[in-house]
């Protein structure tokens, strides 16, 4: 990841929720949603002459909003972290794996993933003003509940979320 890209991250990481797909077009990358990205398939990032990037986003629009900012954010961090190995074009399906990339370069893609839409800074934040509970949590980032179950064991090693 380049210090521009992280200076385009922090500058959407400064409030809540953090607009993913702003974040996503601020760093070149172009973001659709498509009815017909095949079965099982959540997202994907492939070529794209006419993205400042050379590469755009798609999500199935059929998905909950929730799982399409995740989608947008997982596909994120594969250009972030793999964007050697996206070719032309790389899928995820609903449990986002792709025949490009390894179990653990998907593995950190998620976790990056989940760093951009629920940063450690805002976590600890929203904590400490009294956001309590899973879905109070979940509601004020904009994501599942089971996002934010992993992400609140990830920061806290909280066993029982």
């Amino acid at each position: 990841m380049t210090p521009q890209e992280r200076n385009v991250i922090e500058e959407h990481q400064r409030g809540l929720p953090v607009d993913i797909t702003a974040l996503a077009t601020d760093l070149g990358l172009s973001v659709y949603e498509g009815f017909d990205l095949g079965p099982g398939v959540s997202g994907m990032i492939c070529r794209d002459s006419d993205s400042a990037s050379g590469y755009a986003i798609t999500v199935n629009a059929a998905e909950p909003y929730t799982r399409r900012r995740f989608t947008i954010a997982h596909e994120c961090a594969h250009f972030l972290l793999h964007r050697e190995k996206i070719g032309d074009r790389l899928s995820d399906d609903a449990m986002y794996r792709s025949d490009n990339v390894t179990t653990q370069e998907e593995y950190h893609a998620n976790n990056l993933a989940a760093e951009l839409l629920m940063p450690r800074r805002l976590m600890n934040e929203a904590v400490r003003r009294g956001f309590a509970g899973v879905s109070d949590l979940a509601r004020r980032f904009e994501v599942s509940p089971p996002a934010m179950k992993v992400r609140l064991r990830f920061l806290y090693q909280m066993v029982d979320v």
